[in-house]
């Protein structure tokens, strides 16, 4: 690929070799790394090639992942609109189609991340076309009339909604350095917590105005709506979108081989790409995945609450409206604090320690809302849970991508892989909020409790391994400047 472009642009490539290793030597002298060799951002080229790319792949990223947020968790709302007694859902039903849609999306998301990887397809295209895929299935969901129906489309909806979040980790991890990814991953995940946030907003305007328009009910109108619009924006995202370092369309020669260089400068254990199967192999070979695996997995179990979370809120009492009203305020602070947990974790290129504050906060608000009727109590929980487990996030899957993205085959495959593991705990977690358990749901608070324990421990097992991992390269490679990072 760079040989092509070389070929297409001799002179301008030849400037840009030029100007890139003048760049190297400004970046490099006179500053020193830090434990990891981590080094902050000074160069002038280089912090504009980095806020051009942010305008362009952050907003597009955080609509894309609001929508495919909003589209997933609609049926949460539109269960508060009888959803259930419309398709006349019995027992445990309603939880079923919660959870197939997780094992339609666990199938698609490891081959997707491999066909991004392989330089065959443009991302710009691949993601826009698969939003439009999701965008028409969430639209159906309007027309089913029974659990069959509904089970179907939801299963599919997971199919063609699969390809994008572990696509997004992947396209950050292509453009952003190791002190800087945390940061944007958080922007992107708050994407799915303001959708959870607005969710209800949007559901309680749509009932309130569309319940009955037509003959048609509101939960209905709802996924008419969140379908139409989502189509739309997928056009958008088409011209928007980055492709790869060298053949993005909207960075010049120059910008492209900087942008292609600086992720080269901060890898770890740099290898030469040898193809999709062997990026695959060492990555499945790499015994750190699999604790990677495990925490994740524990870290979202924790989040399950996620598409039952209208339905904790109203735990609190209060009616249909102000329930989706009252489900907003804990998801918007605790987008806030995931931004800032982000922005702080890349700052100090820290890890552990971010996960373990965040989660023994939440750990705090699932005991607290499994022991007490209290409501405020009960809702300042809310807050505590939702801003402790949503905040790690970015930090998680930062340190997946930095760990383990000696060739981009093996990340693609790295971080699409801990997704899967990961995203499997949303075809069981959805069991352990029988209506039954009402109102304090002890069974689910305290499996997450568990579950916010277990991703602390992954993390503090994991910077020890690492530490020792580092003190090895040093003594075999004393004039190494690049270690990881915990």
């Amino acid at each position: 690929m760079t040989h092509d472009l070389e070929k297409s642009t001799p002179m301008q490539v030849e400037d840009v070799a030029i100007v890139t290793e003048k760049s190297e030597k400004t970046v490099n002298a006179g500053r020193v790394g830090d434990y990891s060799g981590a080094v902050a951002k000074t160069d002038e080229v280089e912090i504009a090639l980095v806020r051009k790319m942010d305008y362009r792949i952050m907003p597009t990223l955080f609509a894309m992942y609001f929508l495919n947020k909003l589209d997933q968790n609609a049926i949460a709302n539109a269960r508060l609109n009888n959803l259930e007694d419309d398709l006349n859902l019995k027992g445990s039903q309603y939880n079923t189609c919660i959870s197939i849609l997780y094992v339609g999306y666990l199938f698609m998301q490891i081959p997707s991340n491999m066909i991004m990887a392989s330089n065959k397809i443009r991302p710009s295209m691949y993601m826009s076309i698969t939003m439009m895929a999701w965008a028409t299935v969430a639209t159906l969901t309007a027309l089913v009339r029974n659990f069959a129906g509904l089970a179907t489309v939801r299963f599919f909806l997971g199919v063609v909604e699969a390809p994008f979040y572990p696509g997004a980790l992947y396209l950050l991890s292509l453009f952003y350095t190791r002190k800087e990814i945390a940061t944007r991953i958080s922007i992107l995940y708050s994407g799915n917590i303001f959708a959870v946030s607005f969710s209800g907003l949007i559901a309680a305007a749509t009932f309130e105005t569309l319940d009955g328009v037509h003959g048609v009910q509101g939960w209905r109108w709802l996924f008419i709506i969140e379908g139409l619009v989502t189509f739309g924006v997928a056009i958008v995202a088409w011209f928007l979108l980055p492709d790869y370092p060298l053949t993005t369309r909207w960075l010049n020669p120059m910008e492209r081989q900087l942008a292609h260089d600086r992720i080269q400068r901060d890898t770890v254990g740099l290898k030469e790409s040898r193809g999709l199967r062997w990026g695959f192999a060492q990555a499945i070979r790499d015994p750190r995945l699999y604790l990677f695996c495990l925490m994740q997995n524990m870290h979202l179990s924790a989040t399950s609450f996620n598409q039952f979370f209208p339905t904790v809120v109203s735990s609190l009492g209060f009616n249909t409206v102000i329930t989706l009203v009252l489900t907003a305020p804990p998801s918007l602070v605790a987008g806030a604090v995931g931004i800032g947990i982000g922005i702080s974790s890349g700052k100090y290129n820290e890890r552990t320690w971010h996960i373990t504050i965040c989660m023994g906060i939440a750990l705090i608000g699932f005991v607290t809302s499994a022991l007490t009727l209290n409501v405020p109590a009960r809702y300042v929980s809310c807050f505590l849970f939702a801003s402790g487990v949503y905040a790690v996030n970015s930090v998680i899957l930062g340190w997946i991508s930095a760990t383990l993205g000696q060739t981009t085959e093996k990340k693609a495959v790295s971080l699409s892989i801990v997704n899967v593991v990961s995203m499997a705990s949303f075809i069981y977690t959805p069991y352990l909020y029988p209506k039954t358990d009402g109102p304090k749901y002890v069974i689910a608070m305290s499996s997450n409790a568990s579950f916010a324990f277990m991703t602390i421990s992954c993390a503090w097992i994991l910077k020890l391994w690492l530490q020792r991992t580092n003190k090895r390269m040093h003594k075999e490679q004393p004039a190494g400047s690049v270690y990881y990072a915990y």
